[in-house]
């Protein structure tokens, strides 16, 4: 066991308030660090609803955790080492897998495992490793710290942080999982000392999510829902010209119509025989510049009325424009148009333009327990014992070799070693080691001890932190993961029995 103490000097203590104020700060819990995540129900939804969108096009679009370099690779030193600080402990595992007689040669993935996805203080889209782990309201998540707390901006919590279990390109077969609540070994929040590179995460009930049911409305429930941050579509459908002309007769009753000019001739105005208005984007400065000289509107048409639309942050990052985001999060730009006149050409097509409000579905996923089953967890256990660990590696080795492709789930089986990895700059002393060739991705993945293949579930008795290259050869050889002892114990059991609820 190690702690890392606060100095003291003489100036500090000379201070009555402080010395108080150091006194009080010694009866609070010098152990467990808890942070939140999604405050409000609301805002787990709308989290969900940006890694769902676009058939899961955010989730497709993360990355592996990269928080290691080269520089940090190193080797087992066989001094110092972890201490138990209590006696051996564990809890027992919860899933529904029934155990089978029969002898299995393939191992069986444990249904509690997935991603972790969440974005870093760079705006990228990331993830790691982590399982379903056993807790009072079967709402819990195990991972590494450096999967909760972004290290690289002072260890603050990431932002938008979900656990996806038996996550596979893009798809999400148990429901999308936001995290609430994130617990943590206290010096790895304040220090981070990578001794406490563990975490654990409460999560509200897993959601499901689906594009749901266009409703066609008009242009001013259009403007209404969209200026709430609703989802909305406009739809252009082919008409003929007998249709659009038709149409254009009695522009309050049918304001929503629009062509396409193919070869036509831009002309200064309705007078031009022929001329037919369309539309044209322009700046707001342009549009503000028409509006004045009453050229940016005319006879009902709607082509100078400002459009927002809901992009990612790339298009939005990318828009020079007028851009805003909404309370839950969403990225907004907007449109500017005007009119303009044409002679329509041979091979001019003319289109209706729809107006819809989607109403999105979210439904209910249950307990991530309930659904996937919950590892054990066990603690100040001997090394020299098997473990199988399990990840979805996914970066190259040390010398450009990629051997993963962070698709699929892997996984190691071993005896642990004592042996530690010494990186000083990650404050490490007290890790324990696996043979084992997996490399960034398998991150936050589950060490699990007594591993059941009938029953898939044992018990978390690490979780990945490191990746090291033993012999040299620039390959990783060796990962590692703190040691699970009586403090580990304590913050698991601080965020195990949490309660966390629902979204929808």
């Amino acid at each position: 066991m190690k702690r890392i103490l606060i100095p003291t000097g003489g100036v500090i203590m000379a201070t009555g308030l402080l010395a108080a104020g150091l006194a009080g700060a010694a009866q609070a819990d010098p152990t467990t660090a808890a942070d939140p995540m999604a405050a409000s129900a609301a805002n787990a939804k709308a989290i969900a609803e940006f890694w769902a969108d676009n058939n899961g096009a955010a989730l497709k679009a993360a990355t592996a955790s990269d928080i290691w370099d080269k520089a940090d690779v190193a080797k087992l030193q066989s001094k110092g080492g972890y201490s138990s600080d209590t006696k051996p402990g564990s809890t027992a595992p919860i899933g529904q897998e029934k155990k089978t007689t029969s002898k299995v040669q393939n191992v069986n993935m444990p249904k509690t495992i997935g991603k972790v996805f969440f974005v870093n203080s760079k705006g990228e889209k990331k993830w790691c490793s982590a399982t379903s782990i056993q807790s009072k309201y079967r709402n819990l998540v195990a991972t590494a710290g450096h999967c909760v707390y972004d290290t690289a901006n002072n260890t603050e919590v990431v932002s938008k942080w979900v656990f996806v279990p038996g996550y596979y390109q893009g798809k999400s077969p148990w429901g999308i999982y936001v995290g609430k609540q994130a617990f943590t070994h206290y010096d790895f929040d304040v220090y981070e000392d990578y001794d406490r590179d563990y975490a654990f995460v409460t999560v509200y009930n897993g959601v499901q999510l689906g594009a749901g049911k266009a409703t066609k409305v008009t242009i001013e429930e259009y403007k209404a829902a969209t200026a709430k941050g609703q989802v909305t579509d406009i739809k252009a459908t082919q008409v003929s010209k007998e249709e659009y002309e038709s149409a254009i007769k009695d522009p309050t009753k049918y304001p929503y119509y629009d062509i396409k000019p193919g070869t036509a001739k831009k002309v200064t105005g309705p007078d031009y025989p022929g001329a037919i208005v369309d539309k044209k984007e322009v700046t707001k400065a342009e549009y503000e510049e028409a509006a004045k000289k009453g050229t940016g509107r005319g006879q009902g048409f709607i082509y100078g009325d400002p459009v927002v639309e809901m992009v990612d942050k790339d298009a939005y990052d990318a828009w020079k424009g007028e851009k805003k985001t909404d309370a839950a999060g969403n990225y907004l730009i907007t449109h500017y148009y005007v009119q303009e006149w044409y002679v329509p050409g041979t091979d001019t097509k003319y289109y209706r333009l729809d107006y819809y409000v989607i109403e999105g579905f979210a439904k209910d996923a249950g307990r991530l327990g309930d659904n996937v089953g919950g590892q054990g967890f066990a603690w100040n256990q001997p090394t020299g014992k098997y473990v199988r660990v399990v990840g979805y590696p996914a970066a190259p080795h040390p010398d450009g070799n990629k051997a993963y492709t962070g698709v699929t789930p892997k996984w190691c089986y071993g005896k642990t070693t004592k042996k530690l990895v010494g990186s000083a700059a990650k404050k490490i002393e007290e890790h324990v080691a696996l043979k084992c060739a997996m490399t960034e991705g398998a991150d936050g993945g589950p060490w699990l001890y007594k591993y059941s293949n009938s029953k898939r579930l044992g018990y978390v008795n690490g979780v990945t932190s490191t990746f090291n290259d033993q012999d040299g050869n620039g390959r990783v050889d060796y990962i590692s993961s703190p040691y699970f002892d009586g403090e580990t114990n304590t913050v698991y059991k601080a965020a195990a029995n949490v309660w966390s609820g629902k979204i929808v």
